[in-house]
């Protein structure tokens, strides 16, 4: 039985955490950089530890680590070894793993809730490009190709011991498929696939979201699949076209609703005004059971949803 498996056999929902890189912002860190969040694991780790503790404690099941935009090349541009920026990557997941155990160890009614998971976070070709791609996936490159560049990350997360891994705003099948095939190479290893959709029936390629799970379905390794990174408002018709095509349980952590503006790494507009918490509700009436928050979310959000998920038979 895989981990997602395990806590939805004893409770009807994992709540995710919520945005680490603006949350990072929130506490004073300057992100503006091509690695993003993952330059904190160069700057100031303990951060990143706290703010995952913060999350625990607003009701997270689940941390997601600051690997997104950390890779072996990424880190070398950056003057790093490749030995330097394999420590990196997989210090990511230690330091998710000790803030997990230290509130684990704290924690008092643990028939309450599951013991928090901490999933490897696998970010898309585009972050390292740091250029807006993860929401196009033009990158023109192969799956063979695809699956060169993530091999390297994949194995040091795999090595780190996190629970299982996030391919998180995947925006092609193509993508997913070469990731998918990487897996196969650690076959002892589960993920969860979530694609950056661009509506509410396509993810960022233009390619349909039924589609892409269907395709997902099939494959073993893929414990869950679903979006993330995207407005809550294309939500509910995502996870409706998900439930047509997998049996597999769908995840939705969207961003608050603002527009990012890949050139200045800087978000816009107005965020959703309905509450992540009141929202989440009725995506798990809708059918999703993995739900957390993205780009601009907080602790607050996923207390919100802890309000009412803890309550739910």
């Amino acid at each position: 039985m895989n981990p997602i498996e395990r806590i939805l056999k004893d409770f009807p929902v994992i709540i995710l955490d919520g945005a680490l890189s603006t949350e990072l912002e929130r506490h004073g860190c300057n992100i503006d950089d091509p690695l993003w969040s993952a330059k904190i694991l160069m700057e100031n780790p303990g951060l990143i530890g706290k703010v995952h503790t913060d999350y625990f404690e607003a009701g997270a099941d689940c941390a997601i680590t600051s690997s997104y935009q950390a890779s072996i090349d990424g880190f070398v541009k950056q003057g790093l070894s490749e030995a330097q920026a394999t420590d990196l990557i997989q210090n990511s997941v230690r330091i998710a793993v000790r803030a997990r155990d230290a509130f684990w160890d704290t924690w008092k009614d643990k028939s309450a809730r599951p013991r928090p998971l901490v999933a490897a976070s696998v970010g898309p070709y585009g972050a390292y490009l740091a250029d807006g791609s993860e929401y196009r996936g033009d990158y023109r490159l192969t799956e063979r190709e695809l699956i060169e560049f993530h091999r390297p990350r994949v194995k040091a997360l795999v090595e780190a011991g996190a629970d299982l891994l996030a391919c998180e705003t995947i925006p092609s099948l193509l993508e997913a498929k070469a990731i998918v095939a990487l897996l196969q190479e650690f076959p002892q290893v589960c993920a969860w696939m979530s694609f950056s959709a661009k509506d509410g029936e396509r993810i960022s390629s233009g390619e349909r979201m039924d589609e892409c799970a269907e395709w997902l379905d099939k494959q073993r390794q893929i414990a869950a699949l679903g979006v993330n990174c995207t407005p809550p408002k294309y939500i509910p018709s995502l996870i409706h076209e998900i439930g047509k095509k997998t049996q597999k349980p769908i995840l939705v952590y969207p961003n608050s609703g603002e527009q990012y503006a890949a050139g200045t790494r800087t978000w816009h507009g107005a965020a959703s005004e309905e509450s992540l918490g009141c929202s989440a509700k009725a995506w798990y009436g809708q059918g999703a059971r993995l739900i957390g928050g993205c780009c601009r979310t907080t602790p607050d959000d996923i207390r919100s949803i802890f309000s009412w998920a803890r309550n739910t038979g």
